[in-house]
Parts: structure tokens; sequence; C-alpha cells
């Protein structure tokens, strides 16, 4: 599998039938879903780990090691691990598809155990700046060179800045990980955009977590240069509707390929596929090749510290 291929996922859960977050991890299983993402034009993922119990995280975290340490062609597209959460905003709506009962503050001992359990592959961590008292694992983090992510938060403007000067880098999926009901004018995503020159800004592009008219609003005023895009992709990507997985979650994906939990109140991953992102992109976006390149592969790269090589 060549790494010459045309785009880079940040947040990838699972891939055609295969959970990352399962508790047991197939190599042969894992080996096929590499390979369908490599037919699909993905260079490279980071395999990421939803929060729950931190037992039960670090048992994940392992079993992607372990399988990534099995085959070469599983390496070639697992660059690293992407760890979302559990030092999360807990409180309804912003917590998302994440279990309530598992988020908690910040805690370096925690994440040190994360981090180790991750062997070494961790990229992104994802927390709430509101959660991290004093911003001290942001600062541990961006010292260790693992770029922080805001996500499944809520934060002040003076708590969003804060943790920009500790360190805080990136925004995961911004416009998911927040209430359907919010302030009008005083809310996260307003917030984020306002500081968009300090921040690379991540965002799921498949018209159902957000709109493709709000999508174009945010990457207009964010900048195609400051943004990239990814799936958030679960085990049904690639498969169609139907019922699958995440970390025991079931979901149910419909016919427009949303991804619904079970109750139907809120969306659990996505089903999309980064052929799909580029066509919505470009057909619903209007927007042109080295707009799409750099949402997909050019910056995806550099906000993890990645040379671009060229196409």
């Amino acid at each position: 599998m060549s790494k010459t291929n045309r785009t880079l996922d940040l947040q990838v859960n699972g891939y055609d039938g295969v959970d990352f977050n399962a508790d047991e991890l197939d190599s042969g299983e894992v080996q096929r879903a590499c390979q369908s993402m490599c037919k699909d034009g993905v260079a490279g993922i980071l395999a990421t780990v939803i929060t729950n119990d931190i037992d039960a995280m670090v048992r994940r975290l392992s079993n992607i090691c372990q399988v990534r340490e099995s085959h070469q062609d599983i390496a070639d597209i697992i660059w690293g691990i992407h760890i979302e959460g559990p030092f999360l905003n807990g409180q309804p709506g912003y917590i998302g598809a994440h279990p309530p009962h598992a988020a908690r503050p910040a805690d370096l001992d925690l994440m040190n155990r994360l981090l180790e359990a991750a062997g070494g592959l961790t990229k992104i961590v994802t927390l709430a700046p509101e959660c991290d008292t004093g911003f001290q694992v942001t600062q541990e983090l961006a010292d260790q060179g693992i770029v922080v992510s805001a996500g499944h938060c809520n934060p002040t403007l003076d708590q969003l800045q804060g943790a920009i000067d500790a360190g805080l880098s990136m925004i995961t999926h911004l416009g998911n990980g927040c209430p359907l009901e919010m302030h009008r004018h005083d809310n996260v995503i307003q917030r984020v955009l306002s500081l968009s020159d300090q921040l690379w800004i991540g965002f799921i592009a498949d018209g159902v977590h957000v709109p493709f008219p709000a999508l174009g609003n945010y990457l207009d005023m964010a900048g195609t240069d400051h943004s990239f895009v990814v799936t958030d992709a679960i085990e049904a990507a690639g498969r169609g509707p139907g019922t699958y997985r995440i970390g025991g979650q079931t979901v149910v994906v419909d016919e427009q390929l949303a991804t619904w939990a079970e109750d139907k109140s809120h969306l659990v991953g996505s089903a999309m596929t980064m052929p799909l992102a580029i066509a919505n992109l470009r057909n619903h976006l209007r927007l042109d090749a080295e707009q799409i390149d750099d949402l997909t592969r050019g910056n995806p790269s550099r906000a993890i510290g990645l040379p671009v090589d060229p196409i």
C-alpha cells in the first residue's frame, strides 16, 4: 500500500465492518478494512478510540497497537491514534455519542496511562478545555508534541484562548459535539470561528452532521487554509444501511447514511468514506481541486506535523 494515495483521515472509529473500539480485534479483519481504505484512496488514518471506562480504553488502545504490529499493510494505513476523550464535557448535547458516565475532568496520571497503552502512537487527544484545570494536561501533551484538540466542549472565550496559549491547536468536528439548541450568538461555534486564525478546524463533510449551507459558511469564515475534513467513520463506512456497533453501542444507519443511536436521539459517528466527502465538497460546495486537496490531504498532514508529499 503506497503512501502516495490522496487522503489522510484524522478520525476513523472503524471501517468496512471493523470497529476499532471493539474489545477484541482480529488482525485479518483489520487488514481487510485497511485494504478497503487503500482502495478508497486513503493514504493513512488515525484510528480513533472514544470515551469509555479507563480500563476499556486502555484495552482498546493496546489492541490497535498489537494488530498494527502484526501486518505491514495495517501499519501502512494506521499512521497513529486519536484519543477522543474521556476528558469531555458530560452535559447533554456536548457529550454527543460518548457515554456520559465515563466523562471526567482531565487528569495527568490517567492521561499518561492512556498514552502508555497507545504505545507512542498518539497523534491527537481531544478534550474539553473547561475540564482541564489550569490547562495542565493540554500543556503536557503539547510539550510532548501531541496535538491537543478541543471537542465535545463548551469553553468560554477566555478558556478557549487560555487553552490555545497552553498549546491547544485544533478543533474536533466543529458544529458537532454540541446541543441542537444553543444561544443564537454566544455559543462554542462562534467562539471557535472568532479564533480560527490560531486553530486547525475539523469538519465532517457528509451533509448530515453539518448541513452543506452551514458547512460552506463555516469554511468561508475559517478559511480552507485553516480547515480539514474527517469522516468520523464507524464500521458502517463502505457498507451502507443496516445495524452496526461502536464500542458496545448499537448504531442504525438509514438510507441517507445517517448514523443514529437506537433511539434516534443523536448521531453516532458517520458512514461516510473519503471519496464521498470529496464528491460532497466538489458537488455541494463547488470547491476546486486545490481546495479539496488541502482539506483532505495537505491540511490534515500539516495539522499533525507531517510533511506534505507531492501527489
